[in-house]
């Protein structure tokens, strides 16, 4: 059977001041009254079974999550006491699915894409199942082609034809320094394509490579597993989960699996309209522009001599008002205001950890 995995559990550190601890980007309603995780829930809707759709997040999320996705059970949530990066959501999620199905499909999605148009990409993503169907060690990837030589996504170095639809990957790097993205972009997307984080796989080819690359990881999984859906299912996942290596699926699983000869890695390009929503700059291009260029997400503003800002606020209330300021990001919360120009965007993670420090907590 096919089943979709759609992780919820990221915190949404460079979407700082809107982004918290208790309700990160995924779930702040910020695209027209939707959140992110509920447009990413709504994509996939038709691809598989309902009861083949699970949510991997954090555990303190899953009551808020539950509201927002009504019609996913406490069964379809995989809940993770504490955030051990994408080996462990992903790995968690497959060997709970393999208990119950052990030929299972899987599909791996994140819930902070958008995606135009939906059609087009239940298509690309159906074709990959098909893929990974009828080829059983095929780990399968979806390719964007690069617009920028962007540091913070993997790279699909592409290889020779696998099928009709699908290319071998060489090699598979992830978030490579500024030069080599350089070089990356300028051979262009018959090379070189950005790694969407979607993937398509058997469970048990994942959990393969699990126990070859990441042994004590794998471990630790099937302990999980087989307490799963029994009375010591919350006290097994406390004590294990903490315990597992905090890595991405990328550096963990794909790096190494590129280099496999007892798997193939392949790639399926995504001719879409594919925005990673991981920035204030490119939340800023959801947002319809103003005459003078500025993106607003907010009630009430009065930009004057005002020019490629994004400008945002959680409080429908509340005026922002600006004279002669020129790419700036301006976010207005009730508890704590940002304001920063537009190419220094990038170190708000880097900020909100230094907020995190001096304040204890309060603010993140």
């Amino acid at each position: 059977m096919r089943f979709i995995v759609i992780l919820a559990g990221g915190s949404g550190t460079r979407l700082w001041p809107m982004s918290r601890s208790e309700v990160p980007k995924q779930l702040i309603p910020f695209l027209n009254g939707q959140s992110l995780l509920e447009v990413a829930y709504e994509r996939v809707e038709g691809l598989v079974p309902i009861e083949g759709r699970y949510i991997c997040a954090a555990e303190r999320h899953r009551d808020v999550i539950a509201s927002v996705v009504s019609s996913m059970t406490s069964a379809q949530f995989i809940g993770e006491p504490v955030p051990r990066d994408t080996l462990a959501a992903v790995g968690l999620s497959a060997a709970v699915i393999a208990t119950s199905d052990p030929e299972a499909v899987i599909g791996v999605f994140t819930s902070d894409h958008l995606i135009e148009p939906v059609e087009e990409f239940q298509r690309i993503i159906a074709t990959g199942f098909t893929v990974a169907e009828q080829n059983p060690n095929a780990l399968v990837t979806f390719g964007i082609a690069p617009s920028r030589p962007a540091t913070s996504f993997g790279y699909l170095e592409l290889g020779a034809t696998f099928s009709s639809t699908a290319r071998a990957v060489e090699s598979f790097y992830e978030k490579p320094k500024q030069k080599v993205a350089e070089d990356y972009c300028q051979q262009g997307p018959t090379r070189f394509l950005w790694n969407s984080g979607i993937f398509v796989w058997r469970a048990k080819t994942l959990l393969d490579c699990i126990r070859r690359y990441e042994p004590e990881t794998y471990a630790g999984l099937q302990e999980m597993a087989a307490a799963w859906n029994t009375p010591a299912q919350a006290d097994v996942v406390e004590r294990v989960f903490p315990t597992l290596k905090k890595t991405s699926i990328d550096y963990a699983i794909m790096e190494p699996a590129s280099r496999d000869d007892q798997v193939q890695v392949v790639a399926i390009p995504m001719d879409l309209d594919w925005l990673d929503v991981g920035s204030w700059p490119i939340f800023a291009q959801t947002r319809p522009r103003d005459a003078h260029g500025n993106a607003i997400a907010a009630e009430k503003v009065m930009l004057q001599e005002t020019t490629g800002c994004l400008v945002a606020s959680s409080d429908p209330e509340h005026l922002i008002a600006t004279i002669g300021c020129e790419d700036l990001v301006v976010i207005h919360t009730e508890s704590a205001t940002l304001v920063c120009r537009s190419d220094q965007a990038e170190q708000i993670k880097a900020l909100h950890q230094d907020i995190h420090k001096r304040f204890h907590g309060k603010y993140t």
